[in-house]
C-alpha cells in the first residue's frame, strides 16, 4: 500500500512500468499462458506459486486494475467480474449455501431486489429485506444460526438513501458476521466503506468507475479485516477445500482468504470473466476518476438547488441537499459530495414525467446512470419495472420519479434543458 493520495493512485495506481516497458497498461489479450516447467503449472494448480494459470481465473491486465481498485478502497485484494450483478452475486455465494439465509436493506437497486428475492430464492437462500427505520432489535430479530452478512449499498438506486455503515458494522460484527456495501454510486473518491467497518465491497464498474458508459464490469474487494474463523460460522474459509488439495484459505492466504476464495473456486467454476480489453477500457476510465466524480457532484447539487425551487417539480431527493431527510448521514459519510444522481418528483404524475423526459434534448433517455454524460430515466416502468408495489415503496421509487444522473456538461447547459423540458 503506498503512501500516495486517492487521486494520484487512480491515475498511477496498479500498474508500475519497468526499464523499458510500455508506460500505459498493455492489453494482455491471451487466454494462455507458456511455463517453463511441469512443476511450475503444478504449483499454480496447487495454489503454492504466484502467477496465471488461465485466463478465465485470473490475467495481468486484469490483475494491474484489481491491484488498482483494492489500492483505492484500502483493501487487501480485488477481483474483477462481468457485471455488478456477478460482483454481488459471486460475494453472497462464496460464504453462503443452499439453506441459509443474508439479510439485506430493501432500499437497494431494483436488479439486486430481484437477484435476491427472486433468483437466490431458487437456489435455495432467503433474503430477509429491512428497512432503514427498523431498529437495531428488530434487525437482530431477523436473525438465526444461519445468517451469513448484512448487505446495503453506500448511496441506494435510485432512492438515494444513505447507508449508515458504522451502525450495520456494529450490528454485523456483534454477530460475528460481515458487512458487505455495495459502492458503486459513491466509489472510493467519495466514501470508503473500510473506514467505517465494512468489510467486503462491491461495484458495478460499469457506471462511475468506467465513467463513459463503454464497457460492463463489477468488482469485488477485500478488506482482509475480518476474522473468518470466529464462533466457527464460516467453514468454508477455515476448512479444508477437497476442489484444491485441502488447502485451508484462512491458513494458506491469512487476510486475503475471502477474496481468494472467490478468485480459485467461485469464478473459476462460474466463469463470470471480465475480459482482458474490458479491463483495459475501465482503467482508462479510472485514471480521471477523481477528477469526474467533483465535476459529477458540483453539477448536481446545483441541478437539485434548481429544481428545488422550480414551479413544475413537486419534490427533489438529493442527500446534500439542505433539509432532505439524508443530509446528516450525507454530511458524515459524503462530506466530498453525494455522486450526480437525483430523484425528482415532476408536478402531474406519471404521466407529466413522461412528457418531460420526451421534451429533454440534451439529457438523453438511457437504461443506464452514472457517465460523463447528463440522462435520465423512469425507474418505475423501466429498471424496477419488474418489482411489485410493495417492492417499488420499499425501493423508494413512486409514479412521478424521474431519475437524473448528471454528467459533466456546462451547467447552464444542463439546467437550461431541464427548465424547457420542464415547463414543455
Amino acid at each position: 500500500m503506498s503512501n500516495y493520495k486517492l487521486d494520484t493512485i487512480c491515475v498511477q495506481g496498479g500498474y508500475k512500468p519497468g526499464n523499458s516497458e510500455p508506460r500505459t497498461l498493455p492489453i494482455y489479450q491471451s487466454t494462455t499462458y507458456k511455463y517453463d516447467s511441469a512443476d511450475h503449472l503444478g504449483d499454480l494448480f496447487d495454489l503454492k506459486a504466484d502467477g496465471h494459470m488461465y485466463s478465465r481465473i485470473s490475467n495481468p491486465t486484469l490483475a494491474c486494475v484489481e491491484a488498482k481498485i483494492a489500492e483505492m478502497e484500502g483493501g487487501v485484494g480485488a477481483m474483477l467480474v462481468s457485471s455488478g450483478q456477478a460482483a454481488n452475486l459471486t460475494a453472497v455465494l462464496n460464504i453462503t449455501s443452499a439453506g441459509q439465509n443474508i439479510i439485506s436493506l430493501a432500499s437497494i437497486y431494483g436488479g439486486t431486489v430481484n437477484l435476491f428475492a427472486v433468483t437466490l430464492k431458487k437456489m435455495g437462500i432467503e433474503v430477509r429485506f429491512a428497512t432503514p427505520d427498523m431498529t437495531d432489535a428488530e434487525i437482530e430479530a431477523m436473525m438465526d444460526e444461519n445468517t451469513r452478512m448484512i448487505f446495503g449499498e453506500t448511496v441506494a438506486n435510485p432512492a438515494l438513501v444513505v447507508f449508515d455503515i458504522e451502525r450495520y458494522a456494529k450490528l454485523a460484527h456483534k454477530h460475528d458476521m460481515p458487512l458487505v456495501v455495495d459502492n458503486t454510486f459513491a466509489t472510493p473518491v467519495l466514501c470508503r466503506p473500510f473506514e467505517y467497518g465494512c468489510d467486503i465491497v462491491t461495484h458495478s464498474t460499469t457506471k462511475y468507475m468506467d465513467g463513459h458508459a463503454t464497457v460492463v464490469g463489477g468488482c469485488i474487494v477485500d478488506s482482509g479485516k475480518f476474522d473468518w474463523s470466529v464462533g466457527g460460522r464460516y467453514p468454508e474459509l477455515t476448512t479444508p477445500d477437497d476442489s484444491y488439495h485441502g488447502v485451508v484459505y484462512t491458513e494458506s492466504f491469512g487476510p486475503a482468504a475471502y477474496v481468494t476464495k472467490a478468485r480459485v473456486q467461485m469464478l473459476r467454476d462460474m466463469g463470470n470473466t471480465m475480459s482482458p480489453m474490458a479491463a483495459f477500457l475501465l482503467n482508462l476510465g479510472l485514471e480521471t476518476l477523481a477528477l469526474r466524480m467533483e465535476r459529477h457532484c458540483a453539477n448536481a447539487l446545483a441541478v437539485a438547488e434548481f429544481l428545488r425551487d422550480h414551479e413544475c417539480v413537486d419534490w427533489v431527493d438529493y442527500p446534500l441537499l439542505p433539509g432532505n431527510s439524508q443530509y446528516d448521514l450525507a454530511k458524515k459519510y459524503l462530506s466530498k459530495g453525494a455522486c450526480g444522481v437525483i430523484s425528482v418528483g415532476i408536478k402531474g404524475g406519471r404521466a407529466a414525467a413522461t412528457r418531460f423526459l420526451d421534451n429533454l434534448k440534451l439529457l438523453n433517455i438511457v437504461v443506464h446512470v452514472a457517465d460523463a454524460r447528463s440522462c435520465a430515466l423512469h425507474p418505475a416502468s423501466t429498471t424496477h419495472r419488474q418489482l411489485t408495489e410493495e417492492q417499488l415503496n420499499a425501493c423508494g421509487v413512486k409514479p412521478e420519479q424521474v431519475r437524473l444522473s448528471i454528467g459533466i456538461e456546462n451547467i447552464e447547459d444542463i439546467l437550461a434543458d431541464l427548465d424547457q423540458a420542464l415547463r414543455a
